[in-house]
């Protein structure tokens, strides 16, 4: 079992910004987690940080549409963005924010990696892949972490698996896939060494590939 070198227990509620242009100085690391609204994003984040409200969940996909910042330590971040294409938002404000989002993926200095998270049973739909082309074209490493993997038994989920690891080769990245459950911790390793990673955790170590 991997120990991580970064207690992510200790994240706490730094600040909630209206847009991109609201977030904290653009220093230190931070990474980013997206989704659509009903990937399970905010249980992914109170999973990581074993605390139950960090995040807020919501029974109305899409209600949130604020960034909201955690501090780790001093100079690392986790950074929960809006969750898309499941909101009845206008048109106008959807496409601002894919504006936004696109400028940050691109332009945030501080930022060194994306997770995009996507339920197994319904992975890479086309905003999904759009974020990732985003990103790869911004030379940012992803992980596409496959949620609610308690929800498929193992051989449909290793099928799953198999099958988006083979897809996302397609986006010539540094692209890595692993599949995830809040509600068993299946997963929550290899998140925690990609995060490492990313993070520059002393003496990260290799990804670990199932």
């Amino acid at each position: 079992m991997y120990k991580s070198k970064i207690n992510y227990q200790r994240a706490a509620f730094l600040t909630s910004a209206p847009d991109i242009a609201a977030l904290p100085a653009d220093e230190g690391i931070e990474v980013a987690f997206a989704g659509r609204s009903n990937a399970g994003k905010s249980s992914a984040l109170n999973t990581l940080t074993k605390q139950n409200s960090l995040a807020r969940t919501s029974k109305t996909p899409g209600r949130t549409q604020l960034i909201n910042t955690f501090s780790l330590d001093p100079t690392r971040r986790l950074i929960d963005l809006p969750g898309y294409g499941f909101a009845k938002v206008p048109l106008a404000v959807k496409q601002k924010w894919q504006k936004s989002l696109a400028e940050y993926l691109m332009k945030r200095d501080s930022l060194k990696g994306l997770v995009v998270l996507m339920d197994i049973r319904h992975p890479l739909k086309d905003l999904d892949q759009d974020l990732i082309h985003w990103a790869v074209e911004s030379e940012l490493p992803v992980l596409i972490l496959l949620t609610k993997a308690d929800k498929l038994g193992p051989g449909a989920r290793k099928k799953t698996l198999l099958e988006v690891r083979e897809a996302a080769l397609a986006f010539m990245g540094d692209v890595t896939v692993h599949s995830f459950s809040s509600l068993n911790k299946q997963g929550l390793s290899d998140l925690e060494q990609v995060l490492d990673l990313w993070f520059g955790a002393d003496e990260a170590t290799q990804i670990i590939v199932e």
